[in-house]
């Protein structure tokens, strides 16, 4: 079904809904659907007309009656696109199933947070075995260009990125939905460690009042950078008032394989606030579609090495001449 819209607008209503289950049972009358329905006739025939405009019933006249009776085919068509929709709503892996994931989560932490400090030592690891070498990953990881492409979980873009990797260098991101199509910074897409790792809210208000639609910020520094080996930064994510709401460890160590890169990724968790609950909750889901993200960027650049490398169908087997 395209457009639903007439047919929902129509059966929205309880008084035309309560004609439809009167006339589900059997064609019937105008006056007979007014006494049943217990309404005056001229508000039944008007809903009546909406339906039948709808496309929902169809009528004929018979003597000195008009006579209504329901269409099955439209409603059909309807509950199968609403079965479509509640499918699509419950995929394996969709984004329902994460969102309910995240809930269950959330509600957790929230319980455990009782007082500051309340996550401190907390650690997550993560491991993805990569196509492309340690340099390639070391881009990936550190080049503002290609990390704004992968440091966010699946529904969140960076906007705004700064990332110096140098032991000492200054790292500041901004991050917004995914879908919001609003004005964007340098980078283009959207960030890390606290939200964009972490999955949780930081909505502010500007002075206007209107939501911020800058929906999480962070800053951090890095610790060390051995390009193709160890990269290691420390990264707090912004609450809306501005305070941190915990300072996170993350230490990526690059391992170079037969087939690629291992790529081993610890996150601790020190400095935590009772708001850092949200965040917290989110790092597990978060960090790790970002990874995820990571490695079929990676996944694509291989591929287009490779294909660079190949022969082509007019120089394979010949010998080309210089």
């Amino acid at each position: 079904m395209d457009d639903a819209d007439p047919l929902l607008i129509a059966l929205a209503d309880p008084a035309r809904w309560r004609l439809v289950r009167l006339l589900a049972e059997r064609p019937r009358p105008v006056g007979v659907l007014a006494q049943l329905a217990e309404a005056r006739q001229p508000q039944t025939t008007k809903h009546l007309q909406t339906l039948e405009r709808a496309g929902i019933v169809t009528s004929q006249r018979s003597g000195q009656r008009r006579v209504y009776a329901l269409r099955s085919g439209p409603l059909r068509e309807l509950a199968a696109a609403l079965g479509r929709l509640a499918d699509t709503a419950d995929r394996q892996g969709g984004s329902r199933e994460t969102y309910d994931r995240y809930g269950l989560s959330l509600a957790s932490e929230r319980r455990a947070a009782e007082g500051p400090g309340w996550a401190d030592e907390r650690s997550f690891r993560f491991h993805r075995s990569l196509a492309g070498d340690p340099v390639a990953v070391w881009r990936h990881l550190t080049e503002t260009a290609l990390l704004a492409h992968w440091w966010t979980p699946d529904d969140l873009r960076v906007s705004d990125l700064v990332f110096e990797a140098r032991p000492g260098g200054h790292i500041a991101l901004e991050y917004r939905d995914m879908e919001d199509t609003g004005s964007t910074g340098d980078a283009g897409g959207a960030g890390d460690a606290g939200d964009a790792e972490g999955l949780g809210d930081s909505v502010s208000s500007g002075e206007s009042g209107s939501p911020d639609p800058v929906v999480g910020r962070g800053d951090g520094v890095v610790d060390v950078a051995r390009p193709g080996e160890r990269l290691a930064y420390r990264l707090s994510p912004r609450l809306p008032d501005g305070g941190a709401a915990f300072t996170a460890h993350v230490d990526f160590d690059l391992r170079p394989t037969d087939t690629g890169t291992d790529l081993d990724v610890h996150y601790l968790i020190a400095d935590s606030t009772v708001e850092s609950a949200d965040f917290v909750a989110g790092i597990e889901i978060g960090f790790g579609q970002c990874l995820d993200k990571l490695a079929t960027a990676l996944d694509a650049t291989h591929d287009t090495s490779l294909d660079a490398t190949r022969p082509s169908a007019r120089t394979e087997g010949k010998q080309v001449q210089p």
